[in-house]
């Protein structure tokens, strides 16, 4: 008797049992599943996000790259939690910054850049700060924080299921929300790091 083929809600329900992605290195936990996930030819947030649950950066970094700019908040969300598990702090909260108006930031985080907390962050941003004083400084419940990181990530896995679907997607460069061409301010940066121009920012 063949067993089935993977499906997502097989690999997704199996993902969430795993420790949830929090702090660099990020290493894929289980590397057989990088070729069962992109074999499902999920829309490319799923994929990504899929890979980021495998603790599969490099993988999930790859999609995240073609979708650098509105309207593909869900992908540059993905993106600034990329940064997050890597330890490049400022990334991810430019990140999170150029998403925090975004319909999946708000959910997530009760209102985004419209829910400041102390000290003038959002609560996104705030999260970013415990992982990275977690790291740091050794301070903070890493229990807690794993918690926070999985719930991060199904929420946004959840809102593109709703939004994208989970059928097979043929044609990325087609599929809304996500292959888009990068803004004007996205290639400038680009094109300031190329030349030594620009600041700290990477992609």
């Amino acid at each position: 008797m063949s067993t089935p083929p993977p499906t997502f809600q097989t690999i997704y329900t199996h993902l969430q049992t795993l420790p949830a992605p929090l702090l660099p290195p990020g290493k894929s936990l289980l590397p057989e599943l990088t070729s069962q996930i992109s074999s499902l030819s999920l829309h490319p947030t799923l994929e990504a996000a899929l890979h980021i649950l495998n603790h599969d950066l490099p993988s999930a970094h790859f999609l995240a790259r073609h979708m650098q700019s509105p309207p593909a908040y869900e992908g540059m969300y993905l993106h600034g939690i990329l940064h997050r598990i890597e330890g490049d702090y400022d990334n991810a909260r430019a990140w999170y910054g150029d998403v925090a108006v975004s319909d999946v930031y708000k959910k997530i985080w009760d209102g985004g850049e419209e829910a400041k907390v102390e000290g003038g962050e959002d609560k996104g941003r705030e999260f970013i700060g415990k992982v990275e004083r977690l790291k740091k400084e050794g301070e903070g419940d890493k229990e807690a924080l794993e918690v926070g990181s999985l719930r991060e990530i199904k929420g946004v896995v959840e809102w593109c299921v709703e939004k994208f679907g989970t059928e097979k997607v043929d044609d990325a460069t087609n599929a809304p929300g996500a292959w888009v061409r990068p803004s004007e301010k996205i290639k400038q940066m680009g094109e300031d790091q190329v030349s030594g121009e620009g600041g700290a920012r990477d992609f």
